[in-house]
């Protein structure tokens, strides 16, 4: 399994319209994509204009070809995109360890 992490900054006052966005895009959009396993997103306490949004994967060529190089991706842009002060900064992870 692949983790992606978005580092998203978005425009000043505008917390309220991306916090209905972002579950917008990620549950009626990027869900329906191919190897799409589920997402968190949490916003910054001391950053308010900062998010991370995390999403599973089940190989990062699902994330990397088959959302962003799919239909899905402008769809999903759309949706969050006016918000973005900058593009996301994006990795992606592999599990090395986890609690019980």
């Amino acid at each position: 399994m692949i983790l992606e992490i978005a580092d998203i900054r978005i425009i000043p006052g505008k917390g309220a319209e991306f916090d209905a966005a972002i579950q917008r895009g990620v549950e009626t959009v990027a869900s329906k994509s191919k190897g799409f396993r589920g997402y968190k997103v949490n916003k910054s306490v001391e950053s308010p204009e900062r998010y991370l949004l995390m999403i599973y994967w089940d190989t990062l060529e699902n994330h990397t070809v088959d959302f962003r190089e799919g239909p899905l991706f402008p769809q999903w842009r759309a949706i969050v995109g006016p918000f973005f002060a900058a593009p996301p900064a994006v990795e992606h992870f592999t599990l090395l360890a986890k609690s019980a």
